[in-house]
């Protein structure tokens, strides 16, 4: 995932991160599917104290709780910040405070730790983590489906995956981007051997715009393919579970295994409080894109109400589910691609309980 150069905002949170200062801080086969899902259904069993029940009462002093961001403040975390501003944390007595990671796989790993007490993430990097040992666990889903995607400017005449044979194609240099750029090639008959994949860090826009590349693949449609959009640059956009690669939560709530076990109250209460602010944005987006720009001014304004109102379909459920769901069969689907890609080590699945839970959500668990 490409994201713009990092604001001051970033650099704070590199300082806090340096000093352990937390006092100051605004800032990823029928027989198996079936039994994975079976597993799945398992999921309620993270908590014991999880309860149907939505909390309306606010505590009379808020709680301290931190939330690390994926990356720093931008369109996707519109929810978190409309939470924040309106109030919908305090009133269900925790004192939300969201903090910039230095690098994008650093959450994760400083969430295992206990430095922070939630962090937001990716499907695949979830599962990595798992694979690798740490203890985390999805709560819910910021958004429904990928947001990565293969985007091209015009100049570069792609039209569809096959048209990259003979190509450069651009990406961050993440193990899973080049796994998923391997099966849309082989998706659209293309053998992977025909295309040259380049690593170009998260200078995925820059890379294409002075032609080094002719595509990227790990840029998202609602940021970068909109960034190509407002440079009149016509770009061609394929999101990957469009080809290929099976559909996934882009974004994830997370939070340590022993939390979930514990304290689903205080993860209950967020849920609702988030579910709030998510209301709040499709209300009225452009709002919203003023309290992310409070967050990090040096964000472009327009980029970030058109990336807003471009995301708000995908971090829709299912008719009939809450803001947050996560689909079992969905899950079982991708943690198999994975793990038949050689990206895990043991299959989510079959090993130890399952990487997400729907027990906090409004209206879930028992």
């Amino acid at each position: 995932m490409k994201r713009p150069p990092r604001p001051r905002v970033a650099v704070a949170a590199a300082h806090w991160l340096a000093s352990k200062n937390f006092e100051h801080n605004n800032t990823p086969r029928r027989r198996a599917l079936l039994a994975a899902t079976l597993a799945l259904c398992c999921a309620g069993a993270l908590t014991a104290c999880g309860t149907a029940q939505n909390v309306t009462t606010a505590a009379t002093a808020a709680k301290r709780f931190t939330v690390m961001l994926d990356w720093f403040p931008n369109a996707d975390h519109a929810p978190l910040y409309a939470a924040i501003a309106h109030g919908d944390f305090r009133a269900v007595g925790l004192d939300v405070q969201p903090l910039v990671p230095s690098e994008s796989a650093e959450p994760l790993k400083l969430l295992a730790a206990g430095r922070v007490d939630m962090a937001i993430s990716y499907e695949p990097q979830l599962l990595l983590a798992r694979d690798e040992g740490l203890k985390v666990v999805s709560i819910g889903a910021l958004v429904q489906r990928p947001l990565t995607s293969i985007i091209a400017p015009a100049s570069a005449h792609v039209k569809s995956v096959a048209d990259l044979a003979g190509k450069k194609v651009g990406t961050a240099g993440i193990p899973y981007q080049a796994a998923e750029l391997a099966a849309a090639l082989q998706h659209a008959g293309v053998s992977p051997s025909k295309v040259q994949e380049v690593n170009v860090g998260f200078n995925l826009v820059p890379a294409m715009l002075s032609h080094e590349v002719a595509a990227t693949l790990g840029g998202f449609w609602n940021y970068e393919a909109i960034q190509l959009q407002l440079r009149h640059q016509h770009p061609t956009i394929i999101p990957i579970n469009e080809a290929g690669v099976p559909n996934y939560d882009e974004l994830v709530v997370v939070v340590r295994s022993e939390t979930a076990h514990h304290d689903g109250v205080d993860l209950r209460a967020f849920m609702q409080a988030l579910t709030r602010g998510e209301r709040a944005v499709r209300a009225d987006p452009r709002a919203a894109a003023k309290l992310i720009m409070a967050a990090n001014p040096s964000l472009e304004e327009k980029l970030q109400v058109a990336s807003i109102e471009r995301t708000l379909p995908a971090a829709q459920p299912a008719a009939g589910k809450p803001y947050g769901y996560q689909n079992p069969e969905q899950w079982a689907a991708f943690g198999a691609w994975m793990y038949s890609k050689g990206l895990l080590k043991s299959n989510p699945n079959t090993t130890g309980l399952p990487p997400f839970t729907n027990e906090f959500l409004p209206g879930e668990g028992i």
